[in-house]
């Protein structure tokens, strides 16, 4: 191995992790209020409904299908019965499917983000800078894809790209393993790491955040000029409270 794979395999991976990290704790502890999509829905519709689901479900569908080729040994799926070719054709189409819907989604909001005055005003450089390394991270896997299926590749991932992503959070990654990988496949890993490194300081930083409060925030009270407050008795969380 050479010291750029060193570099790119071994040590870049960690910064962007820490990076992510990093970046997270520190704009949730300092920049409470930026986290936040910044929605821009009150200034365009018709664009947001169709680029925003076809953009969800596809990035859903993805990083679910990178949960299963990437964390999940090819011994376990073997152990469950599901052969390659079953976990092949699967992956292929459910992948094929979610890239494409991805792609189409953000090209459908990046051309609103540009084409509406207000939106596009809302719209930062980090942010610029995130949909071309999103951008980049969805065409490379989908040109794997198409590259592995149409012209035909021997290479397997999962015995190798795979193993090297596991052996990160190990502590134990092999180098040698990506550096054997195809250039497609290489490209695609330093893309998606430095696309981690990014995301704390984009709109992207909104996908850690769940309404969890809203299942244990206090009622909202109301308060009515009506002395009556009607026939039948107040359900729970209404009930009147004084003056």
């Amino acid at each position: 191995m050479s010291t750029v794979d060193v570099l790119l395999w071994l040590v870049f991976p960690y910064v962007c992790l820490v990076i992510l990290v990093g970046g997270l704790v520190w704009r949730y502890r300092y920049d409470k209020f930026g986290w936040t999509t910044r929605s821009s829905q009150l200034y365009e519709r018709r664009l947001l409904r169709w680029g925003s689901p076809l953009f969800h479900f596809g990035i859903l569908v993805v990083l679910l299908g990178h949960v299963m080729g990437l964390l999940i040994p090819e011994s376990w799926t073997t152990a469950l019965g599901i052969s390659d070719d079953a976990y092949h054709v699967v992956a292929v189409a459910l992948g094929t499917v979610a890239g494409v819907c991805t792609l189409v989604g953000m090209a459908i909001l990046i051309y609103r983000r540009r084409t509406v005055g207000p939106v596009f005003s809302a719209t930062t450089k980090m942010d610029k800078v995130m949909y071309l390394v999103l951008g980049t991270v969805i065409v490379l896997g989908l040109a794997n894809t198409a590259i592995a299926n149409i012209l035909g590749s021997d290479y397997d991932y999962r015995t190798g790209l795979s193993v090297w992503f596991r052996g990160i959070f190990y502590l134990q990654p092999d180098p040698a393993l990506m550096a054997a990988a195809p250039i497609g496949f290489q490209l695609h890993a330093v893309a998606a790491f430095a696309l981690f490194a990014l995301w704390p300081f984009t709109r992207l930083v909104h996908a850690f955040t769940a309404p969890v409060g809203y299942l244990t925030r206090p009622y909202i009270v109301y308060r009515s000029r009506d002395a009556h407050m009607g026939s039948r008795a107040p359900r729970r969380g209404w009930e009147r409270t004084g003056s």
